[in-house]
């Protein structure tokens, strides 16, 4: 329950404290940089715009990667998921694997929804598959307009913090592009 309640707390990157990004460097699909682009990803025809769409290198075969290396071992694109679960993780937080896993992978939708870039999959990567699949109701279009009192809610979820080691003040940092991005 706490992945539900922050797993999307990296969006605050279009906030101008924390380098003011447009929504289109912050939230979608995030995807593997230096492999082959997957049709399933949401508006695929964008990427001829994106200079790695001409390095032959990066779209045949397995690209830069070898197969079973892991999805921890790709570069992602970078978003909202993958900003937070750096964040966690400097903060020294105690969530469980499955709950950081969540936090970084869950907009892989490629991946998760359509098992695109299972070839880079390994152990670990197919236990998570059934987590994240598990966690995308949860996600996604779940909101309720029927909301707890916010004392129950406080009481509930500081609790879950503190077991967690997120009680404390998480290292968010402001990032800024370079110059030629």
């Amino acid at each position: 329950q706490v992945c539900g309640l922050i797993h999307d707390a990296g969006k605050i990157l279009g906030l101008e404290k924390y380098g003011g990004f447009p929504q289109t460097f912050v939230v979608g699909d995030t995807f593997p940089c230096g492999a082959p682009y997957s049709d399933k990803i949401l508006f695929p025809e964008f990427f001829e715009k994106n200079p790695d769409y001409d390095v032959e290198e990066y779209q045949t075969g397995n690209g830069i990667y070898t197969p079973n290396c892991g999805l921890s071992n790709l570069i992602m694109s970078y978003g909202h998921d993958e900003y937070l679960y750096q964040v966690l993780v400097d903060s020294g937080c105690q969530l469980p694997a499955e709950a950081l896993y969540i936090v970084r992978f869950h907009s892989f939708y490629s991946h998760h929804q359509f098992t695109g870039y299972k070839q880079f999959m390994d152990e670990f990567d197919e236990r998570m598959l059934t987590v994240l699949r598990q966690f995308q109701p949860c996600d996604l279009y779940s909101k309720s307009p029927d909301i707890p009192p916010m004392h129950e809610l406080k009481a509930y979820y500081s609790q879950l913090l503190t077991e967690f080691g997120l009680d404390k003040p998480l290292l968010f940092r402001k990032l800024t592009l370079p110059a030629s991005a």
